[in-house]
């Protein structure tokens, strides 16, 4: 304690500052034996010691020299010095202690390296919130938060609502200038907010389709030459000309942004080029269009520039300059990687996984990406300028599948050469159609796949079943997980009523592709025709589920509710069916009679009358239609539906007796009688003719009654005289088999033949066979161009682009008959291999 000096409190505070200190004796150092021991040692490497506050090791640690033994200076503050001992514990060395750890443990103090014993540290300050530096921060966070709300509704959709936060956005940053000029602090106006603040709302603007207020928010930053790099903003307003159609003014800013960008901006120049020669097509100039498309392929070749360069070739009908620009499309760099790079390898554990990782991931999804459009785009150019390079399309075709051959897109070599068969299909020259589709038999398993699918869809549409078959077989033996081989096949089966081997071949097609709507829809028929409505019924729900807006999915539901006797269900589905073809003269005759067998005749009189107004050519809704009228007193009306039945059958007497009928019902007894006499001078042998002719002419008291009831007595004798001969045949017939059986019975060394087993039908009495001759001589006869017929589900081979089909809601403006709808419909995988 006798070398520590305690400071007192009434010590001057800066007295010592003369005191001479034997350390700064610059003289003696060589003298000094701790001085140089420090500089021949690593005792001299230390961190060096500052004065800088009080208390730091310079003012504590005590001084060696030549001049004595260790002296502890005294602080100029009057504290101790580190390293003084006070109080019993030594105050710490700052620079070198360990937080929390003093050699003064033992001495009496207490272990608290967090400083809990000294209570909670105060509260922090609160800010004060009414300085204009904080209201202006405040508000610039509200101005910051708006925008990012802005966005984020636009990216969900909102775009009204993004709109509303662009404006509020507007507002509040008009506020902020407000109150930094009332501050003075006019000159820290932040730039970069403004500016964001006009760019959001312009493309908020242009987003709702608001074009002028768009274009005044781009012209107020592009007009503030404090705002840098503004110019580019020309391109948004460019852009919103072209959308407007002003293709004139488009390219004139589209040009002024072209000379604000600098060469070193080489991909957004190209960009501008292209939207450049983009409306300069719009605009009919192909010239100046190629040159700017010429310009980008010579810089930077990309695809799409490519194919547009073809397309403004073909428009000028530029032969070489096709075949130029084609070979330029072909050979563009996609810089893209190999597909054999994601092929795992056997040997490396740790390579395989990182394959695995970056094989779906979206960087190769992108890839794939920019490969199937570089395919789409070199397929659609060769398509077109096949017929137009060459004197012939198929010369055409083939100078294009050379090109392609030799180069890196030599897959799609194959595609090309079925796109020509399909061309063939479209001139409607099938043979060589199928001979091109032929010449695949040898190739690849996957191109004779697809192949022979297009061969067994040709053959099946010219109804040739065993070739079809052949074919769909061979396209299964090359791709067995081929849908579209096996809906061909499972089609093929169908046609042979095999129903229960046609859903194994749908069921197997869903089995290697989900997707496949045609395979569900089918099989859904299928099941409808083995009499499983609840399954068809949850084949065709599933499908609705996929096709949302397919009239022919909702037709098929409508109907397997009515088989399950749900007429209500039947009707809302049907209801669906009207909603996306409203025009559907079929469905809205089911509708009405579905209503009509509902015991609903208003409604069903209104659906029946919309579908005649469509189609006013089906004779079930006119019949039902003139005995509504007739049902309900007016036969006055009726006669218009009987007579349009009459025009379109005019071999059928039925019609044209209700017209008559209905002048007679009404009180026309004199129309009655002429159109009485005009049936009878087309239909002499009418019996109910002759007699309506008597009754008329007996109430009318005129003079034909007699010969007209001479000629009835005749007409009903020769009736009576062709029935007894009908009848006795048939007995004679009868007779004869007895005989014929007796005596085969009688003879056991002779061989049985059964001679009339064509007729064992016959069983039944002679009235069975009245009813069908009866029935027989109210239908049409074969030569009438239209048939009366009932709705009925239609043949097994009626087929539509998803598949066979029944009943299928007709839309179109002439009556149809089974076989034109067949032969105008498609079956299985579309021909297009698009």
């Amino acid at each position: 304690m006798e070398n520590v000096h305690l400071a007192l409190e009434e010590d001057d505070l800066y007295s010592g500052y003369n005191d001479y200190n034997p350390t700064f004796d610059s003289e003696e150092l060589e003298n000094d034996v701790g001085f140089q021991q420090a500089v021949r040692t690593s005792h001299g490497r230390r961190p060096p010691m500052t004065a800088k506050f009080p208390g730091t090791a310079i003012g504590a640690r005590p001084l060696v020299s030549s001049f004595g033994s260790r002296i502890p200076m005294t602080s100029s503050v009057g504290r101790p010095m580190t390293g003084a001992v006070q109080d019993g514990a030594t105050r710490p060395m700052t620079a070198v202690r360990a937080a929390g750890y003093t050699s003064s443990l033992t001495r009496g103090s207490t272990f608290d390296p967090l400083g809990q014993s000294k209570g909670p540290a105060p509260p922090l300050e609160a800010k004060n919130e009414d300085t204009p530096e904080e209201k202006i921060k405040i508000l610039e966070k509200k101005v910051n938060d708006l925008i990012e709300e802005s966005c984020m509704a636009h990216s969900m959709g909102s775009l009204q609502l993004a709109l509303e936060k662009a404006k509020e956005a507007g507002r509040k940053e008009r506020a902020l200038v407000r109150q930094r000029e009332q501050s003075g602090n006019a000159d820290h106006i932040n730039l970069d907010l403004t500016y964001s603040v006009l760019l959001n709302l312009a493309n908020q603007y242009e987003n709702n389709e608001m074009y002028p207020e768009a274009l005044n928010s781009y012209q107020v930053i592009v007009k503030n030459k404090m705002f840098s790099n503004a110019g580019r903003l020309k391109v948004n307003m460019a852009n919103i000309y072209f959308k407007q159609k002003n293709y004139p003014k488009a390219i004139k800013f589209y040009r002024m942004a072209l000379d604000q960008i600098s060469n070193a901006h080489k991909e957004m120049r190209i960009k501008i080029m292209q939207n450049i020669g983009v409306v300069f097509v719009r605009m009919g100039q192909y010239s100046d269009a190629i040159t700017s498309f010429e310009h980008i392929m010579s810089e930077s070749p990309n695809i799409k520039t490519g194919f547009n360069l073809i397309l403004c070739y073909y428009a000028i009908g530029d032969r070489e300059r096709m075949k130029k620009a084609f070979q330029k499309l072909i050979s563009v760099p996609l810089g893209i990687d190999d597909e054999d790079k994601y092929i795992p390898s056997n040997d490396d554990t740790s390579s395989n996984m990182v394959t695995e990782a970056i094989k779906n991931d979206k960087l190769h999804q992108m890839e794939r990406d920019l490969k199937i459009l570089a395919e789409k785009y070199i397929m659609t150019a060769a398509k077109l300028i096949a017929p137009a390079v060459e004197t012939s399309f198929a010369t055409g075709f083939d100078w294009c599948v050379d090109m392609v051959k030799s180069s890196q897109y030599v897959e799609l070599a194959n595609d090309l050469e079925i796109n020509k068969a399909i061309t063939y299909l479209r001139q409607k020259d099938f043979n060589q159609a199928v001979e091109t589709l032929k010449t695949f038999e040898k190739k690849d398993s996957r191109v004779k796949s697809a192949a022979a699918t297009n061969l067994s869809f040709l053959y099946f549409l010219e109804k040739d079943y065993d070739q079809a078959d052949r074919y769909a077989d061979l396209a299964m033996t090359a791709d067995r997980y081929n849908p579209a081989a096996l809906i061909n096949k499972g089609n093929t089966v169908f046609i042979k009523q095999d129903y229960e081997k046609a859903a194994e071949f749908y069921k197997e097609a869903l089995r290697n592709d989900s997707s496949c709507t045609e395979a569900l829809y089918n099989l859904g028929l299928t099941y409808k025709k083995l009499n499983r409505l609840e399954e068809a019924l949850d084949c065709f729900l599933k499908l609705h589920a996929i096709l949302r807006n397919s009239a022919q999915v909702m037709y098929q539901l409508a109907h397997l509710y009515e088989l399950l006797e749900d007429p209500q269900q039947a009707i809302e589905w049907l209801m669906q069916v009207i909603s996306v073809t409203p025009t559907d003269p079929q469905a809205l005759a089911k509708l009405g009679e579905l209503h009509d067998g509902e015991g609903d005749k208003s409604q069903a009189f209104q659906y029946y009358y919309e579908s005649f107004r469509y189609f006013p050519s089906n004779i079930d809704v006119i019949e039902w239609l003139g005995a509504y009228y007739i049902e309900t007193q007016f036969c006055e009306k009726a006669i218009q539906y009987f007579e349009r039945a009459t025009l379109i059958q005019p071999t059928q007497v039925k019609w044209q007796l209700m017209v008559a009928s209905c002048y007679r019902r009404s009180g026309n007894y004199q129309k009655a009688l002429e159109t009485y006499k005009d049936i009878h001078h087309k239909f002499p042998e009418n019996v109910e003719c002759l007699r309506f002719l008597v009754r008329l002419c007996t109430d009318m008291g005129l003079k034909e009654v007699q010969e007209y009831a001479t000629k009835l007595k005749k007409v009903e004798k020769m009736k009576e005289i062709r029935e007894q001969r009908v009848k006795s045949g048939r007995e004679g017939s009868g007779r004869g088999r007895r005989e014929g059986r007796e005596g085969s019975a009688g003879s056991a060394g002779d061989m049985c033949v059964c001679v009339f087993s064509a007729d064992s039908s016959h069983s039944s009495n002679s009235t069975k066979g009245e009813r069908l001759s009866a029935k027989m001589r109210s239908l049409p006869a074969s030569s009438e161009p239209y048939e009366a017929s009932s709705p009925k589900e239609l043949d097994a081979s009626y087929m539509d682009p998803l598949g066979p089909q029944m009943e299928r809601p007709k839309t179109g403006a002439k009556r149809r008959t089974e076989d034109d709808d067949f032969a105008d419909e498609e079956l299985g995988d579309d021909l297009l291999p698009e």
